[in-house]
């Protein structure tokens, strides 16, 4: 048996791990997802995934540990909870906090300056309609503010933004937190950079969203169940949003093993994300926040810590709480 498999490992990811593993250290790697590779039993002592797999019911709790390449471990609590039994999970807290929070602001900015569109009017050279805002004097709502929220509150600042954080935990002191009613009414910009929680599934639903000051914008760089698909579509079809970015997206694992076969999927949030996706007001990227030179480094370099600490005490360094 492999001391660890790492799943849905893209090219580069898997070439900055190669070079960090130890001597010794056995290891394979596929791009896939568990359900993609459809593995039993199963085949390594630590199972490493992003947040994309399902680990299937044949797979007994306690027969491997879990090791997630991202700051999020929703997914791994969850497992937790439908196994019914104790599963040690890692997880990575601090590799990439500025590389989200630059896509953060890449997303808004592209929002704010009609990106898709210009890219499209390339073609005609034409300038009709592609009038865009600055980001001096916006006011920006920033939902979650940790490690990545905190870094998104910083940048909005160094661009002339008024930000608004809100958090159930106030950890900065030089922060002036806000209350939720307050961002969603002042904010001409939401972004979304929570950490996922059974309590807070949803959490930017239709109701909510109608709250906030028509004509906003919403990014959201944490997990997709925060905000519902069909929810969006409605609010952005009912001229509530007047742009949404995502990297992130509400059933996930479906959309991405859809689209990366090229099989029709029937779930409802998937066809609303894929007719979001077809907007001019939209802007999709394929969870790749993350994804830097550097914070791809870091990431690998966590990793192989990790892994190292499992596999001489079976503990991690940052086990998932």
């Amino acid at each position: 048996m492999q001391d660890v498999l790492f799943y849905e490992a893209f090219e580069e990811e898997a070439a900055a791990i190669r070079r960090h593993l130890k001597p010794g250290m056995r290891a394979e790697f596929t791009p896939k997802t568990i359900q993609e590779c459809g593995d039993h039993p199963v085949p390594a002592r630590v199972i490493s995934v992003r947040t994309q797999s399902l680990f299937p019911p044949a797979w007994k709790p306690g027969s491997f540990a879990i090791l997630t390449r991202s700051t999020g471990y929703d997914h791994v609590a969850a497992y937790r909870r439908r196994a019914g039994a104790a599963v040690d999970g890692g997880y990575l807290p601090l590799y990439c906090n500025r590389a989200v929070a630059e896509q953060a602001m890449l997303l808004w900015m592209a929002l704010l300056r009609r990106m898709p569109v210009q890219l499209k009017n390339f073609q005609t050279f034409h300038r009709d309609g592609l009038t865009g805002r600055e980001c001096a004097g916006k006011t920006l709502g920033v939902f979650g503010v940790g490690h990545i929220g905190s870094e998104v509150v910083r940048i909005g600042r160094a661009l002339d933004m008024r930000a608004l954080p809100v958090d159930i935990v106030q950890k900065q002191p030089d922060l002036a937190y806000v209350p939720q009613d307050q961002a969603l009414a002042e904010a001409d910009i939401i972004v979304c950079a929570m950490n996922l929680t059974e309590e807070n599934c949803g959490y930017f639903r239709y109701q909510t969203l109608r709250e906030a000051k028509r004509g906003v914008l919403f990014v959201n760089v944490a997990r997709g169940e925060f905000a519902p698909a069909t929810d969006l579509l409605q609010l952005l079809e009912e001229g509530h949003l007047g742009g949404v970015a995502l990297d992130v997206y509400n059933h996930e694992s479906e959309l991405a093993v859809s689209l990366r076969s090229g099989r029709v999927s029937e779930d409802p949030e998937v066809q609303s994300l894929l007719k979001l996706a077809r907007d001019p007001r939209v802007v999709c990227t394929p969870h790749n926040a993350f994804n830097t030179v550097e914070s791809v480094e870091r990431k690998a370099e966590h990793s192989v810590r990790q892994l190292e600490s499992y596999l001489s005490t079976a503990r991690f360094l940052w086990p998932v709480p």
